[in-house]
Parts: structure tokens; C-alpha cells; sequence
């Protein structure tokens, strides 16, 4: 049993897919009927098809696939679905393309295929329909498309050049852009332009050109770039007067299009559904009127269209609600001193209105005032509370007082003038005091104060005055309207001035003044007060007695007169800021403080001040400089502090400049100029104190000095400088003597003592190399020199020993022979010094020369002495062994020095012996 159900499950599945798939066989109609036409001014594709007799049961729903390809592209360009449900009819379906390439450009290819909705299959594509273009075609020469089309700015478009059979495009560019082109084929010239901007020409041209230069080779279109017209705003219809309904809205802004393509605009009525029988005309805005009729209640849409798009507004109304009357015309017044009547007509017969008066008064102030018109020929308004004799410029505007919509254009502007009246309030007065001999000289001033108005054309002025305590002719004096100040003389009694303003009507309220009985006044000592970018701040005590205070100042405090100033407050004001355009920076003004009570005014405080304080005009002027070893005084008597100063002078700057590169004195601070320089700066707070000393200088040094003045506005720069020289420092010339100069004395008579003492103690033997007798060639020998002692005439003979000395005294007898003797290292030396007696006692004798010869170190050679035949015979006689024989004569000096005793010529050469040559004279051989 089990087997036999499940054999009937089985069965019935197999019937189910079975069923199913016969019924989406049975729903693939393919496409039997297919036709494609081209709308070349919307560049657009219109598709016609049709599916099988079967598929035309109602209610189907089927879908269709479309592709669209071009004839030089391999791939489809496009690809869509279409969705619809048959109806009963067996109608063709439709179907629209739009193409982004004009269709004239090429070729272009579409076909269709189908399924139903719940199937899944597709029937076959049907066989591609062609649409030909212009590149099938034999032209004569190359075509441009699109030609003349208008394009929306910021849109894109795309052209193409057809060239003939055979014919490559060349060149496809846009004038005054110009565009990089695409070939699709040779013959086929593509230009894609992205955002198309508005160039500001009329056009914009397009040029291609075949790879020829014949006149058939180019090509030449334009296209127009443009927007579409704005929407027309502030849409509204009127009426005037009930006849005629005049409708109204913005220009709009430029669509740079021209001629024919210019934004066209029409009226259409809702409820009569016609035309409205209007001309439009636009200048600053656009307007069109037509008659009203017998309807009341309209719908009227304005429509703005030109090639790229339309738009409209709409505006529905009641005539009777939208009334805009005409401006009032013709106005005429009647005036007193306060009051005005207004009077106009108007051309709105039958219309009741409500206008409204505008009055612009002499302060830029203005009022509006209303009033409800009537339908009389003209209508009026009545102004109140008006200034006398002041100019008042009136206008006027209408409105519907039913139904009210918007007010009437502004009337022409009257200007109307009141009449003369009293004058109001009274005059501010001031005085100046000034004693004389005998007297005093009053200068009064006066001028109109903000309460007080003159109320007439011309206003003159009288100045009335006599004593207080009576007894004195009451004095009066009229001046013109020109005149604000006037002088009287009066003695030292107390006096009371009064001023009044009169015009044409009237006078107005006296000022009083009363000046006191002269006494000695208290001198006060001026306060110093701060300006600022608005003006001087003054303050002051207050003080419960006064009524008012007074603050009079100089406006031109360097001319005279000075243009007296004055301002008044009240009780309980103790501060006050007084500006003033004459106010320049670098002027010291002076202010008086004045409290006033029953007319009398009394000094009670003396401000001075700069609006801005400026740095001083003039350095000072270094008088005195005093000049020590480590400072240096200076001293600047005569620089002025008082006003005729740019600012109040605080103090004084000295400036040093300091050796090294920092600031190194003592008490000064460092400061830097511009070149960035060092200079050691010294400060004064005083500016009385006009002497100043720079202590810690160095001696024997160059210094540069300035003197600057500085105020509250600062100093200007330093440019001048005082140069001195510290003095010389004689202590330590006083050190330096002390310290080398004495030493150096002491030090070199030492030296020339010692000297001295050397020549005395230890005279120095001269060499006889250097002697000019060795100069001769006589005395040459190869390469030693050779002295004889037959050339030289010595003065003295010295020997070693005393014996030998005494042996060889003048009167000895020398011997023939001499012998050796030696002697001790530690020998002494004596010297024979022969008188001049001895020489006369000379007497010349023939004889026969004996020679005898010495052995002389210094030479190195042997010397051979000859002796005078005219000596005696007494000194040839041989001596003892240890003598050394030595001739001698007269006024030369010899002194020898022998350690060893005389002996034989033979035996000289190898015995040390010395000589020493003392002086002797040129002896030419």
C-alpha cells in the first residue's frame, strides 16, 4: 500500500513541472513586427513592434529587452527594459530613444526581444533594424550637424562632421574655443563639448576641413549657447481708476539669445479662457494694460517661453480690492507761526481714499501724518505744533480706504515756512574781567543756547547794565545780528548786566549777569588734566552753595583774542568731557572752574592740559660742562617748561655713551637705538632740576653726551651729541715714575758705574788686529800680519816681576845675551814711566844696531827689535838671567806680560810668553 502512494507522489510531481514548463513554453512570443523612425529635431529614436497573435490576451504582462547599436561601433551603445500589459487591442507597442549624437552623424541599429513577465526565457532577438544616416550618403562636401541648434548653458553637446566618400576629416575645431576632436572613422569627425559656457558673442562657430584644400573640402555651422527666461516674480494686476487693469512683473535676467529667439511673453485668462488683448513692453520691468469691461474677477497666467524652455505665474484678483490710486497732485498750504493746512486734489473720482501727509523737519526728523479723503474735488490736513519761523517740506500719498492694496506714488515735495514769533528761552552769557587803572574792562559774550530759538528772520542783540546798589544811569548798547561780544569799562562797584535777542516781533527774555565789587583775588595753583582721543577730561569739587558751574576756555589759547569758550552745567554734575573740533595735540589749554549762584560767578578751580601731549620741539641746551678725573657735570638753566611746550615736561634723559658694547656705569639703565647702539641711560623726575653729574667716567677718555627733555607724548630721537675728554690722570704719571723711571735711572747709573769702574779697575786691552798700523801691506806676511817693533815707538814697557822692571830702568845696562828665566803663574807687573828730563838727556851716537828679538804670542811670529845706534852703550850690556830686555823710548807705551824670563832668539820659539799692547800712535813705515 505504502509503495503504490508513493509511486502516486512521484507521478504527480512529474505532471506539475510537466504543466509548468509546457505554460512558460507556451508564454515566448517573439517579435514579429518591428519599425524604428527618426525626429531629428528632437534627435530622437520612435520604436514600433509588435508580438505574436497569442500574446495579445489581456492582461498579459510582458517584458522587452532593446538594444541600440551604431554601425562603426562593435558594441552596443545602449541597452533598456520596457515593461507593459497587453490590453484587449492587438495596437503596436512604442517605445523613444533619445540619442546623445545627432542621428545624421551615423547609422544606428536596433532590435528587440521579449519574455514574459513570469518566465524566465527569452524569445530570439529580432534581426537588427537600420535607421541610415548621412554617412551612407554621397555628399558633395563635408556636412556639419547640429546646425544652428541653441544649447542650454551648462550643458553638453556633441557634433560630428560627415566627410564625402573616400575623404579623411582633417581638422574639426570651435571658434572661440577650441576642442580636441575624436575620429570614429575616417570619414566620420566626433566633438564632445563639456559644459557649455556662454562666450560672449552671438554664436559660436563651428569649422571642419577634409584633408584637401579645395573650396569643397570645408565646412562651416554655428550653434547659440542661451538659458532658459526666469520665472516671471512680482507678478501683479491693478487698477487706477476702475477702467483699466494694468498687470506687472520683473524683466528677468539675460538668456543671451537675440531676434527671433528672444523671450516671448502672453496673457492667458482662466475664466474666459482667452487671450488678454495686451502688448507687452519691457524696459525696467515688463507691463501690459487692457480694458476692463464688465468683469470684476480674474485669473491671469503670464507665460515667459523661448527655444530652451518656458515658465509662468499666476495671479488671480478682484478689481475692486486692487486699486492703486494716482499721486495727489496740485498742493497748496496756509500757515501761522505753529500750524500748517495742507490741501491737494486728486484724479481718483468716486474712489473713497485714506492718505497720509509725510513732514520732514529741519533736524532730519520725520513725521507722517493721516487722514481720511473724501469725494470732493480736493482734500486737506491740518499740521500742528510747528516751530515758528522754520522750513518744513511736505508730501503726500493716497490709498483706497476700502479694500486697501498698496498707497499711491509720493506727490511732488512742497516746502513751506512758518511765520515770525517771540523769540523763546534765553541767551547764554559769559565775561571776561580784566582791571585797570581806576576800573575794570568787561568783555561780555554771548550766544544762543540750545533752548533758545530766535523765531524770526533777523535778530539783533542789546546789552543793558547798571550798578547794583542804584545811583548810576542805566547804560544800553544794540548790536547786529553779526556781533557775539561787546566791551564795557565800569568802575570797582558791583554791576548788573543783562543781554536780550530781539526780531521782528518782539524781545525774548533777558540773561543777567551779575559782576561783584572788585576785590584781591586768591591765586590758585593750576592741575594737570589728561586728554584723550575725544577730548580733555575736566573734574572738579563739588559744592552744595552753587547752582551751576561754569567751564570757560581759550579755543586759540596763542592768538588775541583767543576765542573765550564757555560751557555751563548743572548742580549735580562735577565732571566733564570738553571737545572741541579746534582741539590739535601739542596745545596746552587752560580751563577755569566757576561755580555760579544768584548770577554770580566765582573762580573756584585752574585746569591745563594737552589733548595729546607731543614730544618736545627743542632739546635742551647743554650751558656748563664741568670736567673731573671720573665724572662730568653738565648743566641746562635756560630750557623752557612752561606752555609754550608741546606737553608737560616730566623730566630729562642724560645719555652716555659707554666703551664697551653693554652698559656698564653705575645707576644707569641700558638703552638701545635703532642702529642698535648702546648708550647708558641716566633719568631726572624733576624738571626744575637742570643739572645733572655722570659719575664713574674713566680718565683720559672720548665720551658723547646727550641732554633729551621728555613729556608725557615722549622724547624725539637722539641725533645730537656733547663730545669731551676726560682729563689726564696725574697720580698715576706719579706711579709710573715711581715704578719705572726711578729703577730704570738707578739702573743705568749702575750700569755706567759699573762701567767706569771696569775702565778704572780692569781697563780692556786693545786687540792689535785692530790696530791701523796692520792695515799695510808691509806688515802682511802670507796670511798672518807681522809687527815689528822697530815700526812701533812705545811710551812703556811693562814686564812681569818688579825686578825685571828694575832692570830695565832707563839707566841700566841691558844685556847682550839675555838668559832663561821662569817665573811663577802669580806674578806681579810694574810699569816704567821714563820723565821727560831722561828724553832730553838723549844724545844721538853712531853705533853699531844691535838686534835683539821677542817672542809675541798675539802675532804668532818672531819680532826683532833694533835698537838706535844713538842709545847709550850701557843698555846693550847683558842682564841677569830673569830680565827680559826691552827698548823703549819715549811717548808710546808698551806693556808686556812674561812668564817666563829673556832668552836666547833661538830659544823664544818654544817658550809662552805674552804682550800686551796698551796705546800707541799712527806710525807710518
Amino acid at each position: 500500500m505504502m509503495n503504490h502512494l508513493m509511486l502516486l507522489a512521484v507521478l504527480l510531481l512529474l505532471r506539475t513541472c510537466y504543466t509548468t514548463y509546457s505554460q512558460q513554453e507556451s508564454t515566448v512570443f517573439p517579435v514579429t513586427y518591428l519599425n524604428i523612425t527618426k525626429d531629428l529635431a528632437l534627435q530622437r529614436l520612435l520604436v514600433e513592434w509588435d508580438v505574436g497573435k497569442p500574446a495579445h490576451d489581456a492582461g498579459l504582462a510582458m517584458s522587452f529587452e532593446i538594444q541600440v547599436r551604431r554601425t562603426d561601433e562593435n558594441t552596443t551603445v545602449w541597452t533598456g527594459f520596457h515593461n507593459v500589459t497587453l490590453g484587449k487591442s492587438a495596437k503596436p507597442l512604442h517605445w523613444i530613444w533619445d540619442s546623445d549624437l545627432p542621428l545624421e552623424c551615423m547609422s544606428h541599429l536596433v532590435r528587440i526581444r521579449s519574455k514574459a513577465e513570469v518566465s524566465k526565457i527569452w524569445s530570439q532577438w529580432s534581426l537588427w533594424e537600420a535607421v541610415l544616416g548621412m554617412d551612407t550618403s554621397n555628399n558633395s562636401e563635408p556636412q556639419i550637424f547640429p546646425n544652428e541648434k541653441i544649447v542650454e548653458e551648462g550643458s553638453d553637446i556633441t557634433l560630428c562632421c560627415i566627410g564625402r566618400k573616400g575623404r579623411i576629416i582633417k581638422e574639426f575645431f570651435l571658434v572661440p574655443a577650441v576642442h580636441v576632436f575624436s575620429h570614429t572613422n575616417s570619414q566620420v569627425g566626433l566633438l564632445t563639448v563639456k559644459n557649455v559656457s556662454h562666450q560672449g558673442v552671438p554664436h559660436i562657430s563651428v569649422y571642419c576641413q577634409e584633408s584637401c584644400n579645395e573650396e569643397q573640402c570645408y565646412a562651416h555651422s554655428v550653434f547659440f549657447v542661451g538659458k532658459q527666461p526666469d520665472t516671471p516674480n512680482d507678478f501683479s494686476c491693478q487698477t487706477q481708476d476702475m477702467r483699466i487693469v494694468t498687470c506687472t512683473w520683473s524683466k528677468g535676467g539675460e538668456t543671451y539669445l537675440y531676434g527671433h529667439r528672444l523671450p516671448k511673453y502672453t496673457l492667458f485668462e482662466e475664466f474666459s479662457q482667452k487671450m488678454v488683448p495686451c502688448t507687452v513692453s519691457c524696459s525696467e520691468q515688463c507691463s501690459c494694460s487692457w480694458n476692463i469691461g464688465q468683469q470684476r474677477i480674474y485669473n491671469i497666467t503670464v507665460t515667459v517661453e523661448n527655444p530652451l524652455g518656458k515658465k509662468t505665474a499666476m495671479d488671480v484678483f478682484d478689481v475692486t480690492h486692487r486699486i492703486y490710486p494716482a499721486a495727489p497732485f496740485q498742493l497748496w498750504e496756509e500757515c501761522t507761526d505753529t500750524e500748517i493746512t495742507l490741501y491737494w486734489k486728486h484724479r481718483n473720482k468716486g474712489i473713497e481714499l485714506f492718505c497720509q501727509t509725510e513732514v520732514l523737519q529741519p533736524n532730519g526728523k520725520v513725521e507722517l501724518h493721516n487722514s481720511s479723503d473724501t469725494h470732493l474735488h480736493y482734500a486737506s490736513i491740518t499740521l500742528g505744533g510747528l516751530q515758528p519761523y522754520t522750513e518744513y517740506t511736505v508730501r503726500v500719498r493716497c490709498g483706497a480706504a476700502k479694500h486697501f492694496w498698496r498707497w499711491s506714488e509720493w506727490s511732488e515735495a512742497l516746502t513751506i515756512r512758518t511765520k515770525e514769533a517771540t523769540p523763546s528761552g534765553k541767551l547764554d552769557i559769559w565775561r571776561e574781567i580784566t582791571p585797570v587803572l581806576g576800573g575794570r574792562n568787561v568783555t561780555l559774550f554771548w550766544k544762543q543756547a540750545p533752548s533758545f530759538r530766535a523765531n524770526g528772520k533777523s535778530v539783533s542783540y542789546e546789552v543793558t547794565w547798571e550798578k547794583v546798589e542804584g545811583g548810576s544811569k542805566r547804560e544800553s548798547i544794540s548790536f547786529s545780528p553779526v556781533h557775539n561780544s561787546t566791551r564795557i569799562s565800569i568802575d570797582n562797584d558791583s554791576y548788573r548786566i543783562s543781554i536780550m535777542a530781539k526780531n521782528n516781533v518782539n524781545y525774548s527774555l533777558p540773561s543777567v549777569m551779575i559782576i561783584p565789587r572788585a576785590t584781591g583775588t586768591e591765586e590758585l595753583k593750576e592741575e594737570q588734566v589728561n586728554g584723550t582721543d575725544d577730548g580733555i577730561f575736566i573734574s572738579w569739587e563739588p559744592r552744595h552753595t552753587y547752582d551751576s558751574y561754569i567751564i570757560e576756555w581759550c579755543k586759540v589759547p596763542m592768538l588775541q583774542p583767543c576765542d573765550l569758550q564757555w560751557k555751563r552745567f548743572g548742580p549735580n554734575i562735577s565732571s566733564a568731557l570738553i571737545n572741541s573740533a579746534a582741539f590739535v595735540p601739542g596745545v596746552r589749554y587752560n580751563f577755569h572752574v566757576y561755580g555760579s549762584v544768584a548770577n554770580r560767578a566765582s573762580l573756584l578751580e585752574k585746569k591745563t592740559g594737552y589733548l595729546r601731549e607731543l614730544p618736545p620741539l627743542l632739546d635742551p641746551i647743554v650751558e656748563k660742562v664741568e670736567l673731573t678725573l671720573n665724572a662730568v657735570t653738565l648743566s641746562w638753566d635756560s630750557y623752557p617748561t612752561d606752555e609754550s611746550q608741546p606737553g608737560f615736561v616730566r623730566g630729562y634723559h642724560v645719555y652716555v655713551s659707554p666703551i664697551q658694547e653693554d652698559c656698564l656705569l653705575k645707576g644707569s639703565k641700558k638703552h638701545v637705538l635703532p642702529d642698535d647702539s648702546v648708550l647708558c641711560k641716566y633719568t631726572i623726575e624733576d624738571p626744575e632740576e637742570k643739572r645733572y653729574t655722570v659719575k664713574h667716567l674713566l680718565s683720559n677718555t672720548k665720551y658723547k653726551l646727550a641732554v633729551k627733555a621728555y613729556t608725557g607724548g615722549g622724547e624725539t630721537p637722539i641725533v645730537n651729541f656733547i663730545y669731551i675728554d676726560t682729563p689726564f690722570n696725574s697720580n698715576l704719571m706719579y706711579l709710573l715714575v715711581l715704578l719705572v723711571i726711578v729703577p730704570a735711572v738707578i739702573a743705568a747709573i749702575c750700569h755706567w758705574k759699573m762701567k767706569w769702574v771696569k775702565e778704572r779697575c780692569c781697563p780692556v786691552i786693545p786687540s792689535p788686529s785692530k790696530s791701523k798700523v796692520l792695515s799695510f801691506k808691509a806688515f802682511k806676511s802670507g796670511s798672518e800680519k807681522v809687527l815689528k817693533l822697530s815700526d812701533c815707538i812705545p811710551d812703556m814697557l811693562a814686564v812681569d816681576t818688579k825686578a825685571e822692571a828694575q832692570k830695565l830702568h832707563p839707566w841700566s845696562q841691558l844685556p847682550s845675551t839675555p838668559t832663561e828665566n821662569k817665573t811663577d803663574d802669580g806674578h806681579n807687573s810694574s810699569q816704567i814711566c821714563p820723565d821727560e828730563k831722561e828724553e832730553r838727556d838723549f844724545t844721538p851716537t853712531p853705533t853699531a844696531q844691535t838686534h835683539t828679538c821677542f817672542e809675541n804670542f798675539s802675532y804668532s811670529s818672531h819680532l826683532a827689535v833694533t835698537f838706535d845706534s844713538y842709545q847709550r852703550p850701557e843698555m846693550l850690556e847683558a842682564s841677569t838671567p830673569e830680565v827680559s830686555v826691552v827698548l823703549y823710548q819715549p811717548h808710546y807705551y808698551f806693556d808686556i806680560f812674561n812668564e817666563d824670563a829673556a832668552s836666547a832668539p833661538r830659544e823664544t820659539a818654544g817658550r809662552k810668553a805674552s804682550l800686551r799692547y796698551i796705546s800707541q800712535t799712527d806710525v807710518h813705515a
